[in-house]
């Protein structure tokens, strides 16, 4: 009965698009760490990006995924939207590459013959054995990614295998022929076919797959073929465009639309061409020629060709149409408005790349922090209105990034899978909140400053020495933390530790320093309170690099990602030799520092 076939069918496709999208992604997963940072050098030179966007989409499988991240790009800056035409363009060329792999179907080879190897029915259970092997048996760093992709490309085409069985069920009842046979009277009934397949499958490649499957069980001329096909550039098109468009800028919108007006352009490009040519007598060998699976991979890869060799020269003026369209986004506001464009939606399924955006902007969040806490020091030194003021600027700019961070990685975690990407993702939130603390704790000592100076309240010249000495050890702890954030530097956040140690030690001394002046009329109680709540935020500084650090080391050591109280309590209790030594080095820097300050400076009235 045609109904079980009918289920066969839907089950091969099933599969078959299962195995796309899990040989892409894992494609992207594990090329999309550098997948921005080529993207992002490409030139103004178009025929360079065209080729670079045929590469890219060649490999990852997917036209639509390198025109999503290519929009994004745009949005963040990375990329002109000039530069982004011809990235476009070759993606839509090397979105045919399915097809020419799909066209092995049409392989004949005799028993015992070597191109019996290429042959799908063997490709698909060889490339699950390996795939399944990389994933169960070894155990380096993209193990799981190579396998994963081996088993998509089984599962593809064990889908379109499953396909061509179900289809070939209805070959005998003349049902394919009467079906295409209808088209070929009516193509409009073609070109919307191909467009409504590519939309809901969301995929030109799958698409042109399930062509090329019914072509092993039917008789499809090339006047049916070709009208599908351009249908299938539409119903690709405006998926692709709607992606783009979701939670984006202008820029972003405006490549979606780019890439829609391009389909648009090709599609007219194709039709008039092959109507003409049809007209003419040129191609009456070719109009009722039957289309097998690879006539079928041929056919489009060669319109995709002749449209991208015709359309790049003029891909300006379908530049300045997308312009027209979709008008400019209003000037955005706030000091760093257009760096929180890297935190863009369409990265979600290229976590690797949705994470360096992340990055970029939890950078500047903590080099704004640092430079705030050294703003600060100084307003302590000597007061400076003008300084305090950009402090509490810039406080509020961490706070509305904090604010923009945490959103974009509470909206991206559904989207990420890989051990190391949840490890990244655990690592960013946890940075999130540090890196706005810090800045919290320097507005504090601004305000610090600015009640010494309203109250004119000064310190002794031996509290100030001993301030300078903890701005000195916190600058060092800042530094190390700096590099363990920004180069992932295992060595620098091992140093933070034993710092963090000594800082607490040091801020526990200055404070019985302070109780001895207080006892001895040397220091008011005001002025005390004061002094104490300035190494109350010094020590929190501390702390929140500790936490920087171990959260680096976390990133790398899922032992300590699990054990991070135990870690912090071992090497605490002087179980870790390093630390020890590294505790003690800085301890008696720091201390015989002290000894210079106390001993030598005067202490006077404050």
């Amino acid at each position: 009965m045609y109904i079980f076939s009918a289920i066969s069918l839907l089950g091969g496709l099933a599969l078959f698009l299962y195995g796309m999208r899990l040989m892409g992604n894992n494609l992207k997963e594990s090329s999309s760490g550098t997948l921005k940072i080529v993207i992002g050098k490409i030139t103004d030179n178009p025929l360079k990006a065209f080729v670079l966007g045929m590469i890219i989409t060649a490999i990852i499988q997917s036209s639509t995924a390198t025109i999503v991240i290519t929009s994004g790009l745009v949005a963040a800056g990375v990329l002109s939207l000039d530069q982004s035409l011809g990235i476009i363009i070759g993606a839509n060329v090397g979105t045919t590459i399915t097809g020419q792999i799909i066209r092995l179907l049409d392989l004949n080879a005799e028993s015992g013959s070597f191109l019996q190897f290429f042959q799908p029915s063997t490709l698909a259970p060889l490339a699950l054995i390996i795939g399944i092997i990389l994933i169960m048996g070894f155990k380096f760093k993209r193990a799981d990614n190579i396998g994963n992709i081996a088993v998509g490309f089984g599962i593809l085409f064990t889908g379109l295998m499953n396909m061509t069985s179900a289809v070939t069920a209805f070959s005998g009842s003349g049902m394919v022929d009467r079906l295409f046979e209808n088209m070929g009277n009516n193509p409009v009934i073609g070109y919307l076919t191909g467009a409504s397949i590519a939309f809901v499958l969301q995929s030109s490649s799958a698409t042109i797959g399930m062509l090329q499957a019914f072509s092993q069980a039917g008789n499809i001329p090339f006047k049916v073929v070709y009208v599908v096909i351009v249908g299938v550039y539409l119903g690709d098109c405006v998926t692709t465009g709607i992606v783009c468009s979701i939670g984006a800028k202008a820029d972003s919108k405006k490549v979606g639309m780019i890439n829609i007006l391009y389909n648009i352009a090709k599609t007219v490009l194709v039709l008039v061409t092959v109507t003409i040519l049809y007209h003419t007598g040129i191609i009456d060998g070719l109009w009722n020629k039957v289309m097998r699976s690879g006539d079928i991979a041929n056919a489009n890869s060669i319109f995709n060709l002749v449209c991208a060799v015709v359309l790049l020269p003029v891909s300006k003026l379908i530049k300045n149409c997308a312009d027209r369209i979709i008008k400019d986004d209003p000037t955005s506001k706030g000091k760093y408005a257009d760096k929180v464009t890297a935190l863009n939606p369409v990265f979600f399924r290229t976590p690797a790349i949705a994470f360096g955006g992340c990055y970029d902007v939890l950078t500047i969040m903590f080099n704004a922090a640092k430079e705030n806490i050294d703003k600060a020091f100084l307003a302590i030194e000597a007061y400076d209105s003008d300084l305090v003021s950009q402090i509490h600027d810039e406080e509020e700019n961490i706070d509305y990034l904090t604010d923009r961070v945490d959103k974009y990685l509470v909206q991206l975690a559904p989207y990420v899978s890989e051990d190391l990407h949840i490890r990244i993702l655990k690592q960013y939130h946890k940075f999130v909140s540090e890196f706005e603390h810090l800045g919290d704790y320097a507005d504090k000592m601004a305000d610090a400053a600015t009640t010494l100076h309203e109250e004119r309240i000064e310190f002794s010249d031996t509290a100030k020495g001993e301030i300078e000495l903890t701005k000195k050890l916190v600058g060092d702890i800042l530094g190390y933390a700096s590099k363990a954030f920004e180069k992932r530097d295992i060595s620098a956040a091992y140093h933070i530790e034993p710092s963090v140690s000594v800082l607490q030690d040091l801020a526990s001394t200055l404070h019985d320093n302070h109780l001895v002046r207080l006892r001895e009329g040397q220091c008011t109680v005001r002025a005390g309170v004061i002094f104490s709540d300035i190494l109350a935020n010094i020590e929190r500084i501390g702390k929140t690099c500790s936490n920087i650090g171990i959260a680096t080391i976390a990133r790398v050591s899922s032992e300590v990602d699990n054990r991070r109280h135990s870690y912090t309590s071992s090497i605490h209790q002087g179980k870790n030799e390093e630390y020890n030594k590294e505790y003690e080095r800085v301890h008696k820097e720091y201390y015989d520092t002290l000894l210079t300050i106390d001993g030598e400076t005067e202490t006077v009235d404050v």
